[in-house]
């Protein structure tokens, strides 16, 4: 009876969870039941695996609207119709296009009109019309007999009851930007689409049971068969799944040669055991897949980095989608894929951001836009997006929204009917409904039927097509994603090879990892953790763990990347590992096992991969079991019965092999307390293996690798750090110039020249026309050359000028705006023309103008944001009495002053709740100065954002750092004790 059922996935429309619909309708005792979103099919798998459990017969279909307008429904008798359904909806929403009053005739498929837009004598086969219990009256001059076969009851579901009506009301003012006074009644929902029983809809057609009997046969005629067990990626790679199996071999065993030589026997045994299963769970044309876009990549010399679970694979090391060896890291295949693993993995491919589009393309291209398909999300509602929306369709000013989102306590939410309280009201309603639909940063699907066979897909802007369902639908469906993820830091590595081979002609091998694993100089830097640019080891925090770990070696480089995640450091694991580091003798192992298990981390469980290990190895458990172990105890499935079975397998084995009973409650407590934070040896190997890639270049082509830095628009820091870490590299940096810079900025030999897109206020399109009458016609000889050729706007010519684009003049910025008003007087936006003939240029004669130091440094500030000249020799303060960074060490338990300017912060909260900070600045010398901030000091001696502080504390020291503990501190602005000077 329910042909028009509509969940909150009828975006800013329905306001039913998916779940709460199928539930409800059981509840009613409904045993059919069709979900017809509007234009939208994001739970159509959700929905049917809900009616499934809840043993009742799921129909699937789509509501398709223009705006306000709904035209007709469309139901699938089968997986064909359903298949056409989404070709149609996805035709539409892809190319922007109306839908037609009528609706096509699409095989396998009903449309069902409101009652009233099409003559029932004009209805083919296909067509129906819906009648609603309040239009029954409409029937009466009609002979319905004659068209019992068309037409069929309508009964809408779209919200609960009259609270969420009045909440289906709020979301179409939002969603059309209206105040909730505007609304017109054509936009919203009647009154009545809810559900009612069954027996209460029998009853009101009790004069029309034809119209009952052919509303059951359209529901018994519409059958959705699918089975959420299969694999539906592209099932093969060549012709035949034997030629499949023999590529992969082939592939495996010449990477295996490359990588270990023709007679490593692990290697052997182990690429062995892998291919079978690969085989056995049907992922060999995932592999050659994933092996195909690492050989399109480099063909095209693109830098790329395979991460995550797939570098446990020696197949996938062989194949080059990693450069995590396995063996030398003792990493588990399981981890990866085992035969019991219930979701299916993925290999995470980074490219840098400007490669990936294309790469992206590639698949589309080589796999067919029928078969592929970026993957979708669903944004939900956030709070204050919830309390800014209601707010303004209540029609508040944005100062009382402002009022409302910072004193939410101070609104009464009992026995008030004012707007503030009706917001939070029907506000915390709206909370994790799904908003409006987005893209997945980076999977992709190749499946083996079209893409519509499962969804319909939309285009967003970025100009590829995307799903409506998200990766845990598509996984619940057996579609595996690739990852083909864009990353800042593969962009640093792939841009600094590049200037590299402009700038010095060298080609680098950017993959010969090992080599640089093995370079003293390489690993002096990490040591010395001279590590700013570089791919996950440039945050302070983590250069004060490689200083705590004397970290000189990829080993330990592995080590710090997963302890410095969020739950291994505030869990205490990782300064329990920074102590058992430093006194090994000290550490505590329960058995002889866990030590030969974990002496590489000083008996610490640290990876995921250990919670296998001791699993595998203490209680012989299963590789395969061990790892349902670790993701039964992340919580991936804990409390079901396999979690169940694996922990009585853990003890029983255990007691078996007479282990001390102390021993193993005691491993089990720590494997159970870990495991929910864990993070993959594989991730953070594959992360180590990325940052020494930017080591490398930071070691042997350090100006080269800032610029890329810079380039890419930094990572951890603000620009400003990059350049002066640039600096430190012995170049020369200039301000923009008209004649050497580019809109990004370049190094030419030991010249760097800042980019124009580092100029605030300065007009993209403008700087193209210069770039391009530059490149055309040659250098600017002047000001006055310059202002013939490109026209520009006054307030335009004067940011170059007092940014210093003229410097090359040797003119100062005082004649250069003085010459530059008296030659724009006749000035004619867009005029654009070339003289014949140069004319010679005037003879200037001008007043002498005074010039003060500070002027450039504070024009740069202004239009770039800091000055190039070091910000000490702009400040007007002495500065003597205050300690360098580099003499902290001399100065431990000792009450200092020090001068800093602000690079970061860092807020944190002691264990009491209360706010702490930690401070990142640069010195005098330009070395960083780091800071921490208890409580009472921060609370006394607030930030007042960038800039200059003076600080007084005590130098502490653990583990080789030295950080100075603030008592008192004040802000310095850089004329403030002028005086002084």
């Amino acid at each position: 009876m329910f042909l028009n059922c509509k969940s909150w996935f009828s975006l800013r429309y329905g306001t039913i969870d998916t779940k709460e619909l199928v539930r409800t309708a059981q509840q009613l005792g409904i045993t059919s039941l069709a979900l017809t979103n509007i234009n939208n099919t994001t739970d159509a798998w959700l929905f049917v695996q809900e009616c499934r459990a809840h043993h009742i017969k799921p129909i699937l279909g789509v509501e398709c609207r223009n705006g306000n307008d709904l035209q007709y429904i469309l139901l699938a008798h089968n997986m064909e119709g359903w298949l056409h359904i989404n070709q149609h909806i996805s035709e539409h929403l892809q190319q922007e296009t109306a839908f037609e009053q009528r609706a096509p005739r699409l095989p396998y498929t009903y449309a069902i009109y409101p009652w009233g837009t099409v003559p029932l004598a004009d209805l083919q086969e296909h067509e129906l019309v819906g009648v609603r219990s309040n239009e029954l009256t409409k029937l009466f001059r009609i002979d319905t007999f004659t068209h019992a076969q068309q037409l069929v009851i309508l009964q809408p579901v779209t919200y609960q009851d009259d609270v969420y009506f009045e909440l289906h009301r709020l979301l179409r003012a939002v969603d059309q930007n209206l105040l909730i006074t505007q609304l017109d009644p054509q936009s919203v929902a009647k009154q009545g689409e809810t559900f009612v029983r069954p027996a209460q809809l029998v009853d009101t057609f009790a004069a029309y049971p034809h119209i009952i009997q052919n509303t059951l046969r359209v529901m018994e005629q519409c059958n959705i068969t699918f089975d959420f067990h299969q694999h539906r990626n592209k099932k093969l790679f060549t012709a035949s799944a034997a030629e499949d199996a023999q590529l992969l071999r082939q592939l495996a065993y010449e990477g295996m040669e490359d990588r270990y030589g023709a007679q490593h026997e692990e290697a052997k045994r182990r690429v062995e055991k892998e291919l079978q299963v690969i085989s056995d769970l049907h992922f060999t044309s995932y592999f050659l897949i994933t092996w195909d876009i690492i050989r399109f990549a480099n063909e095209r010399h693109f830098f790329y980095v395979g991460r995550g679970s797939g570098a446990n694979s020696i197949v996938a090391y062989c194949l080059k989608i990693t450069n995590v060896d396995p063996i030398a890291l003792d990493l588990y295949f399981e981890r990866f894929l085992n035969p019991h693993r219930s979701s299916p993995p993925d290999f995470d491919l980074d490219f840098s951001w400007k490669d990936r589009d294309e790469i992206t393309q590639y698949i589309f291209k080589k796999y067919g836009h029928k078969n592929t398909a970026l993957i979708g999300t669903i944004t939900t509602f956030q709070t204050n997006a919830i309390v800014r929306e209601l707010g303004k369709v209540y029609g508040l000013p944005k100062a009382e929204i402002d009022k409302i989102l910072n004193s939410p306590q101070q609104v009464t939410l009992n026995g008030n009917d004012t707007i503030q309280s009706k917001i939070w009201y029907y506000g915390s309603r709206l909370e994790k409904f799904p908003n409006h639909l987005s893209i997945h940063a980076g999977g992709i699907l190749i499946s083996e039927e079209p893409i519509h066979q499962y969804c319909t897909t939309h285009l967003p802007p970025k100009g590829f097509i995307t799903t409506q369902f998200d990766m845990h639908i598509a996984e619940a469906i057996g579609l595996h994603k690739f990852d083909i993820l864009s990353q800042r830091g593969l962009g640093h590595i792939r841009e600094a090879m590049d200037i590299v081979k402009q700038n010095k002609g060298i080609d680098i091998d950017i993959h010969d990892v090992q080599k640089f694993m093995e370079d003293p100089n390489i690993n002096a830097q990490l040591q010395h953790v001279n590590t700013i640019g570089c791919f996950y080891i440039e945050s302070p925090a983590m250069r004060q763990l490689l200083l705590k770990l004397r970290c000189s070696d990829y080993i330990t480089l592995v080590a710090a990347s997963s302890i410095i995640r969020p739950g291994v450091a505030q869990s205490g694991m990782m300064r329990q590992y920074v102590l058992n580091f430093h006194a090994p003798e000290k550490a505590v192992y329960l058995h002889p096992i866990m030590e030969q298990l974990l002496k590489e981390t000083y008996g610490i469980m640290v990876y995921q991969e250990d919670v296998i290990k001791v699993a595998h190895h203490y209680a012989e458990l299963d590789l395969a079991d061990a790892d349902i172990l670790r993701r039964a105890m992340a919580g991936k499935y804990r409390g079901n019965d396999q979690f169940q079975k694996i922990r009585d397998m853990f003890f029983d084995n255990c007691a078996r092999l007479g282990r001390p009973a102390a021993a193993t409650d005691e491993i089990w407590r720590q494997i159970a307390s870990f495991a929910h934070y864990s993070f993959s040896k594989a991730h953070s190997a594959s992360f180590a293996v990325e940052s020494y890639q930017s080591l490398y270049l930071k070691t042997y082509f350090p100006a080269e690798f800032m610029v890329a830095v810079i380039n890419n628009f930094g990572g951890f820091y603000n620009r400003e750090l990059y350049f002066r870490e640039l600096l430190k590299t012995g170049v020369a940096l200039h301000a923009p110039c008209v004649n050497n810079s580019d809109y990004l900025t370049n190094i030419k030999g030991t010249d760097v020249y800042m980019g124009f897109v580092h100029v605030e206020r300065l007009e993209t399109s403008w700087v193209e026309d210069i770039l391009r009458e530059r490149k055309q016609n040659g250098v600017f000889a002047g000001l006055e050359d310059f202002i013939d050729r490109t026209k520009p706007a006054p307030e335009q010519l004067e940011i170059l000028i007092r940014v210093g684009a003229f410097n090359f003049t040797g003119q100062m910025k005082k004649e250069l705006l003085w010459k530059s008003s008296a030659l724009q007087r006749n000035y004619k936006q867009h005029e654009h023309h070339m003289p014949l003939f140069k004319e010679p240029s005037k003879d200037w004669r001008l007043p002498t103008l005074a010039y003060h130091s500070h002027e450039d440094a504070f024009d740069e500030i202004d239009l770039l944001g800091f000055s190039l000249a070091s910000p000490f020799s702009i400040l007007q303060h002495n500065q003597v009495g205050y300690t360098p960074s580099r003499m902290f060490r001399f100065n431990v338990g000792r009450t200092i002053r020090a001068l800093g300017y602000l690079v970061c912060l860092k807020h944190s909260r002691t264990s009491k709740g209360e706010l702490m900070c930690f401070g990142t600045f640069l010195d005098a010398e330009m070395q960083f100065l780091d800071t921490v901030h208890f409580p009472n000091s921060l609370a006394r001696y607030p930030f007042q954002k960038g800039g200059f502080y003076s600080m007084e504390g005590k130098v502490i020291e653990e583990f080789g750092v030295v950080t100075l503990n603030v008592e008192q501190m004040r802000k310095i602005g850089y004329f403030e004790d002028k005086a002084i000077a």
